[in-house]
């Protein structure tokens, strides 16, 4: 018998203690053994958890028991998880956790402080969607090309309702709160960040490039306008939250962002919470995962996956490498990247704005491949203009947007949104 014990029993830690009993038998067929949960943590104890295990608010009731072999960290935060699960390693006890957060910060440590003790983490990224297993083992014969993915499910909900039914942001955004998709605060998931964590996890698995949040580009949804979306639509498009980590030469790009996509495209078919990740490896190809990305149940059928991985004794290197993957790989700093760019502004709708326009984007060498003018019906006497810009590099395009906002002919903030062809 396996015993394990639970640090945040909430909507998951309830899910995955509910599941372990009520799928015991076919879990136990699959495992080799019997998986049983001796207690939890919480916070507040007098909350009703719909689970018959034994509870506390102690952490190390949990971490400290000898009986228990595997500590399962869903808390939450970063820095006191950390203590925990560096505790929990320092006895032996194998972990597993669901805790993007902790991972984007302190994974490397947490790959030392584990060394041959099982640390897995599949459930912290998209959900019950295996993509940490493909990346470890499945696509183990591949150099890694590419990841593109929705990470994010509460974005790509918004993002699904403003494209094809023209909802309003703030509308969207409410509704999602509503229906728990989003947070009282929802700046870390429309703001991006929830996504580039996920995306650090499988860079550092695909490349062991070792980033951090602050270190990549990261932009959110909330100033994307009825206007970009009918323009992506005019012109085929679909908008996505993408994180997107590209092998360029000997460096990697890892950025998170809003992205125009082709509509035929695989990634623009995937429609509300769910998530997508799509790898290109040099030996398979382009392979592609796709499933829910949150959810009490979706959540804790990967977490159980983990322990029964545990359990079967396969575990393997936490980051699933024992040596540098490739030498010489770096980041790419966030001003080479290149792009094509979508942009938008209200202008003076006057003769010579479009002839001013143009020239500050031939003095910076920018190359226009598509134009189109549509009034702007928040602003009289302006229009929008919409530019699709042939690639280049970030800085250029980031200096195209300063010198932009210094003309009088034009009004407000310069909207812009990468595109991948």
């Amino acid at each position: 018998m396996v015993k394990i014990g639970i640090l945040g029993v909430g909507t998951v830690g309830a899910s995955v203690a509910r599941i372990l009993q009520e799928n015991a038998d076919i879990i136990e067929a699959r495992a080799g053994k019997k998986i049983v949960v001796k207690s939890g943590v919480v916070k507040d104890l007098s909350k009703d958890r719909g689970v018959s295990i034994k509870l506390s608010d102690d952490p190390n009731d949990v971490i400290d028991d000898p009986e228990i072999d595997i500590v399962i960290e869903l808390m939450g935060g970063v820095d006191e998880a950390y203590t925990l699960v560096k505790k929990a390693l320092e006895q032996k006890k194998a972990v597993v956790t669901a805790n993007k957060a902790l991972l984007a910060y302190h994974r490397y440590e947490l790959q030392e402080l584990a060394g041959d003790i099982p640390f897995m983490y599949e459930a912290s990224t998209a959900g019950g969607i295996p993509i940490i297993g493909a990346l470890r083992s499945g696509l183990s014969a591949n150099h890694i090309n590419a990841i593109q993915g929705i990470m994010n499910g509460t974005c790509n909900y918004m993002l699904t309702k403003m494209i094809h039914e023209g909802a309003d942001y703030q509308e969207i955004l409410k509704e999602a709160q509503d229906l728990g998709y989003a947070e009282a605060d929802p700046t870390f998931d429309v703001g991006g960040f929830d996504a580039s964590h996920k995306l650090l996890i499988l860079a550092s698995i695909a490349y062991g490039l070792d980033a951090k949040p602050e270190d990549i580009l990261i932009e959110g949804i909330e100033n994307i306008t009825p206007t970009d979306v009918a323009f992506a639509k005019d012109f085929e498009y679909a908008i996505k939250l993408l994180g997107i980590a590209k092998k360029v030469g000997n460096k990697v790009e890892l950025r998170v962002h809003p992205t125009m996509i082709p509509q035929e495209s695989m990634l623009a078919k995937v429609d509300g919470v769910m998530n997508a990740v799509m790898v290109n490896g040099d030996c398979v190809g382009e392979t592609m995962y796709y499933g829910p990305g949150a959810g009490g149940n979706a959540t804790a059928s990967a977490v159980i996956a983990d322990i029964v991985d545990i359990v079967r004794g396969n575990s393997g290197p936490m980051l699933g490498y024992k040596k540098p993957l490739e030498s010489g790989l770096t980041l790419l700093p966030k001003e080479e990247i290149r792009s094509h760019y979508y942009l938008r502004m209200s202008v003076d709708d006057k003769k010579g704005v479009l002839a001013e326009v143009t020239r500050l984007f031939s003095e910076l060498d920018i190359s226009i491949e598509a134009m189109m003018q549509k009034p702007d019906i928040d602003k009289d006497a302006c229009v929008e203009l919409l530019f699709v810009i042939h690639e280049c590099e970030e800085k250029t395009i980031q200096q195209a947007i300063v010198e932009l906002e210094k003309l009088d002919v034009i009004h407000g903030k310069v909207g812009m949104i990468r595109i991948e062809q």
